[in-house]
């Protein structure tokens, strides 16, 4: 049986890592450009398709529109500082992608398909196999993805591009990563062993920095909170 503290660490770390697929700046070297555009064939890419990046424990998604472009959610901090569409449109840096998921800012945007992947390899409607529902007609899922390109609110677990995409599909916003990670937390909470460390690393803490209130307060409600909860 796998640790539940392992898998949330292992869930976390995995996000850090597609972060840093993005690139800093969408500018490249023309070279660069070119081998991206030669990764993937299209054709074999339908209009209302979804198109999913996995990685080890997550996945991002997308619907394609055709024409080699795929409406996609974004978190993006830009957003919130500027109206200029110029900047904004430019492929997210890994900056802009951290502090917009930390500022819950978003947008659905429409990207090519070199730039939704980034050099990952795609998987097409693989969320029908995995979720067993029955797929809206392609058509109207395409057209449901460009109604709601624009700004939305973002969340890792309540509004993330999961979400997005199975309401465009299936016509129900359900994310299946989110709710495994949930369980996960729910699992560590109800673990005694979370209460029995963090009531010891709390009185560790007391003991390096002494009785202040920044330490102590979390050492004895934390610890109190996680025994309520499990």
């Amino acid at each position: 049986m796998k640790n539940p503290m392992l898998e949330v660490v292992s869930l976390l770390l995995e996000k850090l890592l597609l972060i840093s697929n993005f690139t800093f700046f969408s500018s490249g070297a023309a070279g660069e450009d070119k081998g991206r555009n030669s990764l993937y064939e299209t054709s074999s890419f339908h209009r209302g398709d979804v198109l999913e990046v996995p990685r080890t424990h997550l996945t991002h998604y997308g619907i394609y529109l055709g024409d080699n472009r795929v409406a996609h959610m974004m978190p993006d901090i830009l957003l919130a500082l500027t109206d200029d569409k110029g900047r904004t449109q430019k492929v997210v840096s890994n900056k802009r992608l951290i502090l917009g998921v930390i500022v819950k800012v978003a947008s659905i945007r429409v990207d090519t398909v070199e730039d939704f992947a980034y050099g990952a390899n795609i998987l097409v409607n693989h969320l029908d196999q995995s979720l067993q529902k029955k797929a809206l007609l392609n058509e109207e899922v395409a057209r449901r993805a460009e109604k709601l390109l624009g700004l939305t609110p973002y969340s890792l677990l309540w509004n993330n591009c999961e979400h997005f995409v199975t309401y465009c599909r299936y016509g129900t916003p359900i994310s299946p990563q989110s709710d495994k990670f949930c369980e996960t937390v729910k699992i560590i909470i109800r673990d005694q062993r979370s209460v029995l460390a963090s009531a010891v690393l709390g009185l560790a803490s007391i003991v390096c920095t002494g009785l202040v209130s920044y330490t102590t307060l979390p050492a004895i409600f934390i610890p109190f909170f996680l025994w309520m909860a499990g």
